[in-house]
């Protein structure tokens, strides 16, 4: 049976904004304050699903969240109607409504960690929703995020889904940003990639000085466990805390893998020759042959990796064999991080293509091509039960970016997020593309 990667893209929300508000993450922080494009930014996300879509690959959608949040703004403790919740929280504590307002839940690679059928004890595909405890703003984002995956994915006998683990710093999750699926195909069995930046219990492991390491060691562990993984299934290995303290915030901003391959700096990981041969042998044992492309430091700076983000980008398996990269703009804008892409594909290795996406708005606010997607390994039985509305077509394009066009405004501000028009615009958009993408009432308003 053919089996397929299936990239679901988050869609951009209607508040798409630079808050500023993730901490350890240079681009959102150099960034904050400026003014948005939340049209445009939409725009953008759906161009690149189109082209994905327009080269032959499965392609989703994974629709935005509520904002501004206004049930955690009374849970916060401004009272009254939803338009004086937000004008109480605007005069007397902006931060807060500016972390109700944010439209992080775009980058659905923090959404959930996602474990194929082929890899699970009872053979279905599992689905842990983030907890992203980290940061308040993406820490309100997993009941809607579990709704909405339940309603992608609904049918009981292919899919499985957990809640987000206990919402406390030993068990921070940040998703599908810090795991990779090594296969030979992706319809057998393979090994999973946990990549934590620190263990809450276990004195031995390092930790940075500077920024936050954001995925623990026992969260990785925990999700294995729910997902029904077996020991040999599965490889854990520590993020560089160096690195973290330079920007890197998750493993994809400093390594990317897919099929039988890993990309990545060598400055990402600690006792990578470890990692390197566990992997190999791990990964042998299920019939496939483990490559690495290590990027020297001496070529590629860790700060080029960060500004550029060359490792948060899409590395996808084409029929032939052959491995194509997605990159954002801002790869070809950095001279070292160009000259490296060159030579690595007209070197006649794994990666024979790169291509070149503008998804400035997404990168303004610290989130490239890899943020942007959650990937789902389906076999043909599976993918025929997800819900078809989700499914990217010609069709659903177009009537996605009218969508867009009729309901996002083409400049945001701070001082925009205090009007309670927004949350109306919002809802009213949110409303009809539950509709358009057949999800059901997955949203607060609809609900309650």
């Amino acid at each position: 049976m053919k089996s397929y990667e299936v990239n679901f893209d988050g869609l951009v929300g209607p508040t798409h904004n630079y808050g500023g508000l993730s901490y350890g993450n240079v681009a959102s922080q150099s960034n904050s304050q400026q003014s948005s494009n939340p049209k445009e930014a939409a725009l953008q996300g759906l161009a690149k699903m189109k082209a994905l879509m327009e080269m032959g690959f499965q392609q989703g959608v994974l629709a935005p969240q509520e904002r501004p949040d206004v049930a955690a703004l009374r849970r916060l403790g401004f009272a009254g109607s939803d338009a004086q919740v937000i004008e109480r929280a605007a005069k007397d504590a902006m931060p807060l409504l500016v972390a109700s307002c944010s439209a992080s839940s775009m980058w659905v690679a923090n959404a959930a960690t996602v474990s194929p059928s082929a890899d699970t004890r009872d053979g279905r595909v599992h689905f842990t929703a983030a907890n992203l405890n980290c940061k308040y703003h993406r820490s309100i984002e997993h009941p809607t995020t579990s709704r909405v995956l339940g309603a992608m994915f609904a049918d009981q006998k292919h899919f499985a889904h957990h809640a987000a683990l206990p919402a406390v710093a030993q068990f921070g999750d940040e998703g599908a940003a810090n795991h990779t699926r090594f296969c030979r195909d992706y319809g057998q069995a393979g090994v999973e990639f946990f990549v934590f930046g620190r263990s809450a219990f276990d004195t031995r492991y390092p930790a940075p000085q500077k920024y936050p390491a954001r995925q623990t060691l026992e969260a990785s562990q925990a999700v294995a466990r729910l997902h029904g993984l077996s020991d040999d299934g599965v490889v854990y290995a520590q993020q560089n805390p160096s690195v973290i303290d330079q920007g890197v915030f998750h493993n994809d901003v400093i390594a990317v893998g897919n099929g039988e391959v890993l990309f990545y700096h060598e400055d990402a990981f600690l006792e990578t020759d470890k990692m390197l041969a566990e992997l190999q042998a791990r990964l042998g044992k299920c019939g496939g042959n483990f490559q690495s492309i290590c990027v020297p430091r001496a070529q590629v700076t860790v700060e080029d990796a960060v500004r550029s983000y060359l490792f948060n980008s899409q590395l996808l398996s084409r029929a032939d064999g052959s491995m194509l990269l997605i990159v954002p703009e801002e790869c070809r804008g950095n001279e070292r991080v160009w000259q490296y892409l060159q030579s690595l594909t007209s070197s006649g290795g794994l990666i024979r293509e790169v291509k070149v996406f503008d998804l400035k708005q997404s990168m303004q606010n610290g989130g490239g091509p890899a943020c942007l997607r959650l990937r789902v390994a389906l076999n043909q039985t599976e993918l025929a039960a997800v819900n078809p509305g989700v499914i990217m077509t010609a069709p659903l394009y177009g009537t996605l970016t009218q969508w867009v066009d009729k309901h996002y405004r083409d400049r945001l501000s701070e001082n925009d997020l205090a009007d309670p028009q927004l949350l109306l615009e919002c809802r009213t958009a949110l409303d009809e593309l539950t509709q358009i993408l057949k999800l059901g009432a997955v949203y607060p308003f609809q609900i309650n």
